[in-house]
């Protein structure tokens, strides 16, 4: 007993220093825009990135989907570069770059080789000063943005998943409405309303530089300043919203039909914030339930029962109140309501019984592969970095997170179950063929 005692220390302490400590500067510049750097020299490139504090809870409920059309928008170009020419500059140059939005943020990056840091600073400088919006851009990205509704969400099958879950799971907080927004809305706005959406939010003051990579730090000061330094500051107060999504009482369960051959079951369940100090353990949770193929609730359906082509998890750790889900899509003959008595037992064994040594030690190896590898690149550590700051208030957490992961009990994992997975709270959905529609 004392050589196995031994033997999980010294386990749980190279853990600890697996983590590689991620070192960096941050500071503000005049105007309000933080500035963090980091310096890696093992590869030749660096990354660029810019996180606006946006997302689509910034957005009027009568407007929605701005925050996502303009993840578009800021690739038509601007004062002094050309339509269409972001992507063609970095690509010539050797680069990679793109965009993706959330409910509570957007997310700008450039990978580059390291001799070509200014290049990357250049092209964020012009997205946050001299955007381009005009006819032509949005019209064209009203036309963009309805295509990829149509191709994800309204032509897809299960592609209104998401959607249907989130406004039946929140009733006041604006995480009822997806990033993708409402066509309807995004026809009706006119330029002066995006023009003063970019004004309020695409701001020195609402933003986060990060580079990380090739870079000597003093160069990269520099340079930051010759880009950005001049960019105004933001005049208007910027306000996030305050709303808290009452807990439900009682479960709310709805069928939808669809164009799908099979059926599906989806639970969703309201869990904290992301910085509360549960969401450690609730991580941990969806990745025991469904982390893999290999997960206790594909394991169980997919393999053992054969009751589903596939189950797993969407977990949303949001700023505000988030949802943790889990699905399966039914194998052929069999129906919902059996379908769901499978699922439903995972998550009752989950709140009953601790969780043996073994699987744990297991959950923990892929909580540690987790956390190494979304900062094992100059591009995962310039994602990184930004959010710990906005986010947690606290950019050092990258250099903690993964000893936050290992203190977490099994028992932890057990409580949070009880506590969280509550069938009085969820959202039951149930996805079933248009011909089952009486």
């Amino acid at each position: 007993m004392v050589k196995k005692t031994i033997t999980l220390f010294f386990l749980f302490t190279l853990l600890l220093f697996a983590q590689k400590k991620i070192k960096f500067e941050e500071y503000d510049l005049d105007n309000g825009l933080h500035v963090i750097l980091h310096e890696d020299h093992s590869t030749p490139i660096i990354a660029v990135s810019v996180y606006y504090h946006v997302g689509s809870k910034n957005e009027d409920p009568q407007r929605t989907g701005f925050a996502h059309f303009f993840e578009h928008l800021m690739f038509e170009g601007s004062k002094y570069i050309a339509r269409g020419d972001y992507f063609k500059i970095v690509s010539a140059n050797g680069g990679t770059n793109n965009a993706n939005t959330t409910f509570d943020r957007t997310y700008y990056y450039e990978v580059l080789p390291s001799n070509q840091l200014a290049l990357g600073l250049w092209l964020e400088s012009e997205r946050m000063l001299h955007l381009k919006i005009d006819s032509i851009g949005v019209e064209t990205q009203r036309k963009v943005v309805k295509e990829e509704r149509k191709m994800h969400y309204d032509n897809q099958p299960y592609g209104s998943l998401l959607e249907e879950t989130f406004k039946r799971a929140y009733t006041k907080h604006p995480y009822h409405w997806m990033p993708i927004g409402s066509v309807q809305y995004i026809d009706q706005a006119t330029i002066d309303e995006f023009r003063e959406f970019y004004k309020h939010y695409y701001v020195p003051n609402n933003a986060v530089l990060t580079i990380a990579g090739d870079i000597n730090i003093d160069e990269a000061k520099d340079l930051v300043k010759k880009y950005f330094a001049e960019i105004p500051r933001g005049t208007e107060e910027i306000t996030y919203p305050d709303v808290i999504e009452p807990r439900k009482t009682e479960e709310v369960r709805d069928t939808i039909y669809d164009n799908v051959q099979l059926p599906l079951v989806l639970f969703s369940y309201p869990i904290p914030e992301k910085t509360n100090k549960d969401a450690y353990a609730i991580d941990m949770l969806t990745t025991l339930l469904s982390g893999g193929n290999s997960a206790r609730i594909p394991k169980r359906l997919v393999d053992k029962e054969q009751k589903a082509v596939f189950a797993g998890s969407i977990p949303f750790m949001l700023e505000d109140s988030g949802q943790f889900i889990v699905y399966a899509v039914a194998n052929v003959g069999v129906s919902a309501d059996d379908l769901e008595k499978s699922l439903q037992a995972e998550i009752d064994k989950a709140k009953a019984n601790l969780i043996p040594e073994k699987e744990f030690q297991k959950l923990k190896n892929q909580m540690e592969s987790k956390i190494i590898g979304r900062i094992s690149t100059v591009a995962g550590v310039a994602n990184a970095l930004p959010e710990y700051h906005v986010v947690y208030g606290n950019t050092d957490l990258v250099n903690h997170e993964l000893e936050n992961y290992m203190a977490v009990t099994r028992e932890d994992i057990k409580r949070v179950a009880n506590k969280y997975l509550e069938n009085n709270a969820r959202v039951v959905l149930y996805y079933l063929p248009k011909g089952q529609q009486k």
